[in-house]
This record gives C-alpha cells, sequence and structure tokens, in this order.
C-alpha cells in the first residue's frame, strides 16, 4: 500500500537539496526520505558525513546506495569502449552517473511504496530531463516534485531561506556546485554562466601538488583496464588510482560547452583525470588493433550511445543493441599504453600489442613495403580511380554542351 506523505529525496547534501529538505518537510509538511546514491567520488567519511548533515536538517530516513560496480560494469565500460567524450571534450561524468542514481532513487521510492518522489533540478539544465525520464518510466504512478526548478530559484534565494530556517553551512564553498563521481567531478558557478569567465583555481577540488613528470603504463585487456605500471588491479580501483595520480598533478580539468536536452547552450567546469587518461590511452591502442571499418562504424554508434546516455534515454533497448556491437569490436583491444604526466596535462606516448598492425613484415609507413610490388599499386590505384574518372568525363561533357546551348 502505497504511503501518501513519504517523500523520496535524490540528495547529495548540497545546497540544491539541503533546500529541498527543508522546504518539503516545513513548507509541504512531508516524512522526508533523502537517499544518497553513490557512483564513486566519495570517501566513507564524506558519506558520513552527508548522511549527519541530512538528519539534522530534519530527514525521516537517510539511505546510502553504493552502485559503484554496477555503474562502471554497465556505463562507464561502453563509454571507454567507445572513447565518448561528448563535444570531443567531456567524457559524461555527470550525465551517466545521473541515470544511475535515478534508477536506484526509483528503486527505493519502489520499496518504500512512497506515492511521491523528489529532486533538487533546476529548469534550466538537462539533470531535470534525466531524473523525470526514468521516473516515469519506472515509477510512473508517483508524483515529481521538484522544488528548484518550479520556484525558480537562485542559490541566494536558497542560501537566504536556509539561514532563515537555522541552517549552518559553507556558504563559500556553497557558491560552486559541485558533484564527485567516480567518472568525474563537475563544477558550477557564476563563471560558467558566463561565455567568457574561467573557473578559479580554488573552485576546483583537486590542487596541483606534483610537479616532476612521470610515465605509467596502462594495461588492457580486451578493452579493459587491468594493470598499472605491471600491478594487476580491478577496474574500478583503477580508476580511483589514476584519479589520484592524476589529481595530483592537475590533469583532466576543462570546461565543457554543449547543447542542453532542452535546446538552450550550457557551460560546465569539470576535472576528470582517469576518464581522460583512460579514454585517450584506450583510444590509441584501438587505433593500432582495430580495422579502419571498425574504427569508423564503432565510432558512428559510440557517438549515438553517448549522445543517448547524455540525454537520459539509457533504458531504452536500442542501447543493449549498441553495447553488444561496440563490447564486440574490443576482442583484440589488449596490450600495454605509456602515459606521460606532468603538471596540468598528459601525452600517451605510445603502445605495445600483439595485435598491433603496424607489423613490420608488411611494412614500414613511408618506407619498405614486402607485401605489394609497385606494379599492383599501378592496377590497384587504376581501378580505384575508375567511377570518379567516369563522372567527370560524363559532366564535362554535359558542361560543354549547355555552354553550347
Amino acid at each position: 500500500m502505497a504511503v501518501k506523505n513519504i517523500v523520496v529525496l535524490a540528495f547529495s547534501g548540497g545546497l540544491d537539496t539541503s533546500y529541498c529538505v527543508k522546504y518539503l518537510k516545513h513548507d509541504l509538511n512531508f516524512e522526508v526520505h533523502s537517499v544518497l546514491v553513490n557512483t564513486g567520488g566519495f570517501s566513507q567519511e564524506e558519506l558520513k558525513a552527508v548522511e549527519d548533515h541530512a538528519y539534522k536538517l530534519g530527514v525521516a530516513k537517510h539511505e546510502t546506495v553504493d552502485v559503484v560496480d554496477e555503474f562502471y560494469e554497465k556505463a562507464i565500460k561502453y563509454l571507454i569502449f567507445g572513447n565518448v567524450l561528448k563535444n570531443n571534450t567531456y567524457p559524461l561524468s555527470v550525465s551517466a552517473e545521473r541515470v544511475f542514481q535515478a534508477i536506484a532513487i526509483a528503486e527505493y521510492a519502489q520499496k518504500v511504496n512512497a506515492q511521491h518522489i523528489a529532486h533538487g533540478s533546476t529548469g534550466a539544465g538537462n539533470d531535470q530531463v534525466r531524473f523525470d525520464l526514468v521516473f516515469n518510466i519506472m515509477v510512473p504512478n508517483a508524483q515529481i516534485i521538484t522544488p528548484i526548478r518550479d520556484q525558480q530559484l537562485s542559490r541566494q534565494a536558497e542560501i537566504d531561506y536556509l539561514k532563515a530556517h537555522g541552517v549552518e553551512m559553507n556558504w563559500e564553498k556553497a557558491k560552486y556546485s559541485i558533484n564527485k563521481g567516480l567518472w568525474g567531478t563537475s563544477v558550477g558557478g557564476a563563471e560558467t554562466l558566463t561565455s567568457k569567465e574561467a573557473l578559479p583555481e580554488q573552485a576546483y577540488p583537486s590542487q596541483l601538488k606534483k610537479e616532476e613528470p612521470v610515465q605509467v603504463t596502462l594495461g588492457f585487456e580486451k578493452g579493459e583496464i587491468t594493470s598499472i605500471d605491471g600491478e594487476s588491479v580491478k577496474p574500478v580501483d583503477a580508476i580511483i588510482k589514476l584519479n589520484e595520480m592524476g589529481n595530483a598533478y592537475a590533469i583532466g580539468r576543462d570546461i565543457h560547452v554543449g547543447d542542453t536536452i532542452i535546446g538552450i547552450k550550457g557551460r560546465v567546469g569539470f576535472e576528470a583525470a582517469a576518464p581522460l587518461m583512460l579514454i585517450k590511452a584506450h583510444h590509441l591502442l584501438e587505433k593500432h588493433v582495430l580495422t579502419k571499418w571498425q574504427q569508423h562504424w564503432k565510432e558512428q554508434l559510440a557517438s549515438w550511445y553517448g549522445m543517448m546516455m547524455h540525454e537520459g534515454q539509457y533504458l531504452d533497448p536500442v542501447m543493449r543493441n549498441i553495447e553488444k556491437f561496440i563490447e564486440d569490436t574490443q576482442e583484440n583491444v589488449t596490450g600495454k599504453v605509456y602515459v606521460k604526466l606532468a603538471p596540468y596535462h598528459f601525452q600517451v606516448t605510445g603502445i605495445e600489442s600483439e595485435h598491433d598492425l603496424m607489423n613490420s613484415k608488411f611494412g614500414h609507413y613511408g618506407e619498405m613495403n614486402s607485401g605489394w610490388t609497385g606494379e599492383d599499386v599501378k592496377g590497384f590505384t587504376k581501378i580505384l580511380a575508375n567511377q570518379t574518372k567516369i563522372y567527370y568525363a560524363v559532366n564535362k561533357q554535359t558542361e560543354v554542351e549547355a555552354d553550347a546551348t
């Protein structure tokens, strides 16, 4: 039997969701169940701090749901396989994790038979669509409540409301909206609302700690990261370790500009050391071991996969179809990739693989060959040119006849 006065709130502990707790409890008289869905990036101390904060705000119950392994197996793995970077920049850090957070929130709402479900998204961005889409599919009878969106609140208005209700937070930190996850951290603030301003150094969660360059060897097996510097490691642990290594060099910072689902341009800062290093390393390995047409068609489907993920359409069955194709291409994506880390940047320097198609017995690009003769190439290029030669011959005659008339 559904419980009428319970509202399940997607909770991060930041400014927006803190406002939602107070508003839902005091203004709408709901029993608030806050749920933090951990997609990675949190320490146990940070998770405990969020829980304590939720209870101080007045929630009736707080739940932390861990979906890190599921997030990797059902999303991150395919984003690496597909070398997915939105607009050649952004590794879909928040885009992907929001879907899995929404699914976990919906499952919790089903478990407690809640008739109401809430999130703290604004009315200007993508997250509102991602949450709403999943909720409409998984809990179609629940009422979706979105206080920030519905009231069109500014961050300052939220701060003023919370202060009036006796809430104490780090208000300076609250100036920036920070979403932390295994696949990267997004940073939004006043600067990202402009087209010009850069985020200040202090806005990024990680600061430069190392300056001496270092080389790292990444081992891949069938497209998945399995070792770092020769030491075996599980993929999730590898991502955590590479984030730590990259963050020490302040690697992976950028600002993404893209088209939102609702049709406006959006701008967000992020740091994603491990995602960028893994995608670039994996992509270089693929250039060596996949054929031209494998790369071409995988790129097309991976682009669609990233777009669908970005726009919250993860539950569409076509995503499972694309995943099967992309995973099948990874059979020979095995080898070592060498990456150099330095302050604020990294460089993928080379690979080693038994599947490397730059095999010397077939010749060296621009130098000698052993698999064909010069006469073979002459005949090949003559046949290859036929279609285009015919096109120009036919259309040149047509143009002359047209001029004569």
